[in-house]
């Protein structure tokens, strides 16, 4: 697929460069060798991971609208370098937090742009194509135990990170607690992944590109052992082994056969992706040559899937070899859209996953999954129903933008789209349009 011209990282997000694929798991107090960590024995489990919070989530402040005129709102603009790439934030706290490509992350309060950085680790970070500071997920506890993970990529790896914030100011990160949780070994600055989340499990989702290169060269996202072209899920509460985490005891090599934090494998790029209330999990893989997917995994399903890059790409076409690959055991997505025309007038290039509304500003919009493309610049919507679409993808008309890298849910169940240079967006129901006379 052609590399994106854009002076961020995103030029290859559609596809560009190749990568190295294995481990090294750090846990603050140096590295455990080899391809795969020690795991716990099968017969001593890791306790189980909490229930979930089962507070009501924050209500945003809004004007109840009824209606699915779906329209897009700037209320900022961020004036860095390299775009915004993710709005989200703290649970229970309506606050929000937009990564930047540059190493920052800033505050939004009541729609206005705190002038201190919450954190800036443009010192950690490499700039070359799609590196930079990609990931933010704040700990289900974060308003008791101050604990937030970053995810960006240096020169040589993408690197995850547990930081607290400052005891004397609860806006700012401590730079002195920063601690690595795993350095996975990258030799190319493309197809970082770099989305996390909290599962409804209590467990954290790393998701990680398949390395770069033309067709993943070294075969990262089927390698079992490898780190990369994978979902993975740790258990950062039962830290083991002298690591920061543990492994959960249900993870599929959790016992050997695999690098036991791999869950769900044969990923290219799942740039972006969220988990629903109900727990499923919608996971937008950025395509090759041909196809952008959608992938939904319902709830309590996902260990050891394979999606089967780079046997194949989108609805089972063959990329590895052009024929006669074959997709036994190969997860399929739910939808497929090509990068040719669309019938609408842009064609897709780079899907960009977005989440499931549950906010409470616009009801008609609840169960709605709302998503975009990086060219087609417009949101879609379908719904589905236990892992099967029930309501087709359609583009929305009057959500016309300019270069969306991401669209996520604040604590609020609010939906924010944020872009290559900058701009924040919430999206919105508007007036119904009159009908034609």
């Amino acid at each position: 697929m052609r590399c994106l011209a854009l002076a961020l990282f995103l030029s290859a997000l559609a596809g560009c460069g190749d990568h190295d694929g294995r481990a090294i798991r750090d846990g603050g107090n140096g590295s455990l060798p080899g391809d795969a960590a020690p795991t716990p024995p099968p017969d001593a489990p890791l306790p189980d991971a909490p229930p979930p919070d089962a507070r009501p989530r924050p209500v945003a402040s809004c004007e109840r609208r009824p209606g699915t005129n779906v329209v897009v709102r700037r209320f900022a603009t961020i004036e860095q370098s390299g775009g915004a790439l993710l709005v989200t934030s703290p649970p229970y706290d309506p606050r929000l937090f937009v990564v930047n490509h540059d190493g920052q992350i800033r505050i939004v309060e009541d729609e206005v742009l705190v002038p201190a950085p919450f954190l800036d680790v443009s010192d950690r970070i490499a700039l070359a194509n799609e590196q930079g500071l990609l990931g933010l997920v704040f700990h289900p506890d974060y308003e008791t135990n101050r604990t937030f993970y970053i995810y960006y990529a240096s020169a040589d790896a993408n690197v995850v990170e547990r930081w607290t914030t400052r005891a004397d100011d609860p806006s700012t990160g401590d730079p002195e607690s920063a601690e690595i949780v795993l350095t996975i070994p990258d030799r190319f600055p493309n197809h970082n992944g770099g989305m996390m989340a909290f599962g409804p499990d209590g467990y954290l989702y790393i998701g990680t590109g398949d390395g770069g290169g033309r067709s993943d060269p070294d075969e990262n996202a089927e390698d079992r052992m490898s780190l990369l072209g994978k979902m993975l899920r740790i258990d950062v509460d039962h830290p083991d082994r002298g690591r920061l985490y543990g492994i959960p005891s249900d993870n599929p090599f959790a016992a050997g056969g695999g690098a036991p934090e791999v869950y769900m494998l044969g990923l290219r790029n799942p740039w972006r992706w969220s988990f629903d209330d109900n727990g499923d999990l919608y996971i937008g893989d950025v395509g090759f040559s041909t196809y952008e997917e959608l992938d939904i995994v319902p709830a309590g399903t996902g260990a050891g899937l394979d999606f089967g890059w780079d046997r194949i790409e989108g609805n089972g076409h063959c990329n590895e070899p052009a024929t006669g690959c074959d997709p036994i055991g190969t997860t399929l997505p739910v939808h497929e859209w090509t990068h040719e025309n669309t019938g609408e007038g842009v064609a897709f290039c780079a899907i960009i996953g977005g989440a499931v509304y549950r906010g409470d500003c616009y009801p008609d919009l609840v169960g709605t999954y709302l998503f975009t493309d990086f060219c087609n610049d417009a949101v879609w919507g379908l719904r589905a129903e236990g892992g099967v679409i029930t309501q087709e993808p359609a583009r929305l008309p009057n959500t016309r933008g300019n270069g969306f890298v991401s669209l996520h849910a604040s604590s609020t169940g609010e939906l924010y789209l944020t872009t290559s240079v900058g701009g924040l967006f919430h999206i919105e129901v508007g007036p119904e349009e009159a009908p034609p006379p």
